[in-house]
């Protein structure tokens, strides 16, 4: 049985870690809420820009400009965002598992990898893949430049041609309580079902000053944008993991504190009835 002192020292060592993880969760309730906001300011214009540039690439020939072209899928470029840091649950784990489910899908496939996040970099460099890109500590202050240098690269890599296809893979942020991973073609852009029955799939456009020049345009823009919104879900996602991490982990030290509070007052009872057995016990000897 444990001694008073041991069980005191239990019960400082919980309330620290409580402290630190309700710490961590007002760091990360803080943070969501500015993350959530540029994320939902940042979907209405990505959505618009893919529905649209979807719709051009089915109506435009696909050797118009190297980034709609599709060629047999012998080689890609898997690009995986993680969190730089642990203590969110799931979240790493969920895109690891994934990210290597997408890696060996096809065998016959090289792949090659882009890393964002500390997590995926140190996972994926022991593995041996083909490292393409890696970049640490971009969700610190999050700008669109990092999104800029991600999809130049993956433009450079698909424009060369050094890979046939570019994928990106990341956790989509859906509600403080739930994130979903997403794995999505980047390049060669995808096009629109001309099939397709919905007002949208009918549309069409007078192209001002003409077709070329707003490929040149908008093509190397949306590989961007669509970039910049995956690292903004992602940032969004994780804060919200964190977040609801480090709650569970408070409610857990409250009842684990709780608990050796319980089993500390029953130890100090039984060596107080001790006591007194002893001391009844004595004067009846006497």
């Amino acid at each position: 049985m444990p001694s008073l002192i041991d069980l005191r020292r239990r019960i400082r060592a919980v309330k620290s870690t409580q402290q630190i993880t309700k710490a961590m969760k007002m760091i990360a309730a803080s943070r969501l809420r500015k993350s959530q906001d540029r994320i939902l300011n940042a979907r209405p214009f990505s959505n618009e820009m893919l529905r649209v540039l979807r719709g051009l690439a089915a109506r435009t020939d696909p050797s118009a400009h190297p980034l709609l072209a599709v060629r047999e899928e012998k080689s890609a470029l898997i690009i995986i965002v993680t969190a730089d840091k642990g203590l969110c649950g799931s979240f790493n784990t969920n895109i690891l598992k994934a990210a290597s489910q997408v890696l060996l899908g096809d065998p016959s496939r090289k792949v090659a990898v882009g890393l964002v996040g500390r997590k995926g970099r140190d996972f994926f460099r022991r593995r041996g893949y083909d490292v393409r890109y890696e970049r640490v500590n971009v969700f610190q202050r999050l700008n669109f430049e990092d999104a800029r240098e991600i999809a130049d690269l993956a433009t450079a890599q698909f424009v060369e041609p050094k890979v046939d296809a570019v994928y990106l893979v990341y956790n989509e942020f859906k509600s403080v309580l739930q994130q979903r991973v997403v794995t999505e073609q980047l390049l060669p852009i995808p096009r629109q079902d001309l099939n397709d029955e919905s007002p949208a799939a009918r549309v069409d456009y007078i192209y001002e000053p003409d077709e070329m020049a707003m490929l040149e345009r908008l093509l190397p823009a949306y590989v961007r944008t669509h970039v910049w919104r995956a690292l903004l879900e992602s940032g969004a996602a994780e804060n919200a993991a964190r977040m609801t991490a480090m709650d569970a982990a408070t409610k857990n030290a409250t009842e684990m504190m709780d608990g050796l509070t319980l089993y500390m007052n029953k130890v100090r009872q039984a060596a107080i009835t001790r006591e007194i057995i002893e001391v009844v016990s004595g004067a009846q000897a006497l």
